[in-house]
């Protein structure tokens, strides 16, 4: 198993937005998150890349196995393309940054400040990140967003790549990747609302 949640609840601001969710997820697997905008797929995203605790329940899941892409692409606008995938990699002790060069078509880019690359441009950078980190899970919050047609279909195949080595990923999209995937609808798993504040309450009771 590559990852493991039990019953587990979730929070945003100090308010539970997820509970009672339990899952598994192994080797070779994709978990597409559905739901509404606010139900909380990035809250749970980032409680399983470790950046913020359980509200209640237990993420089973070492932090070191999870690469996390976020909204952000998490580059460095005054290093180019080469630079930022050459940071990234000695961290993650990974030597050879070509393949995620000629996975999304940033060869060309290379030399590029990654200031001076376009929306897309960025995304894919921020992507190709996930393949120098050597991890193999991968919980990504809306991969797609800024991509074209044909820079989805590169990430797809990384993504069909990835899964075929064995690893796993857990996907927060509204976009059909065409890979086999199941699907999870997060709404459900809503928390319930709680009653608000002394000041409602007492409304409440006036009324």
């Amino acid at each position: 198993m590559m990852l493991g949640l039990h019953d587990l609840s979730v929070a945003r601001g100090g308010r539970p937005v997820l509970s009672g969710l339990s899952l598994a997820l192994a080797p070779g697997q994709a978990l597409i998150l559905r739901g509404p905008n606010g139900v909380g797929k990035t809250t749970l995203l980032r409680t399983i890349a470790g950046l913020q605790p359980p509200f209640a329940g237990q993420v089973d899941c070492a932090p070191e196995t999870v690469a996390y892409a976020a909204h952000s692409d998490g580059l460095k606008p005054t290093l180019t393309v080469a630079e930022n995938l050459r940071f990234w990699a000695a961290i993650f002790g990974t030597r050879d940054i070509n393949p995620a060069l000629a996975a999304y078509d940033l060869a060309p880019l290379a030399e590029r400040p990654a200031g001076m690359l376009s929306a897309g441009q960025k995304r894919r950078l921020g992507l190709a990140r996930l393949m120098v980190t050597n991890r193999p899970l991968w919980a990504l919050d809306e991969p797609t967003v800024s991509l074209d047609t044909t820079a989805v279909a590169q990430f797809a195949t990384v993504l069909r790549d990835h899964l075929g080595q064995g690893g796993a990923a857990l996907i927060a999209t509204h976009i059909d990747l065409g890979i086999t995937a199941d699907t999870l609808d997060l709404g459900p798993y809503r928390a319930a609302p709680d009653r608000g504040d002394a000041f409602d309450d007492a409304f409440e009771d006036w009324a």
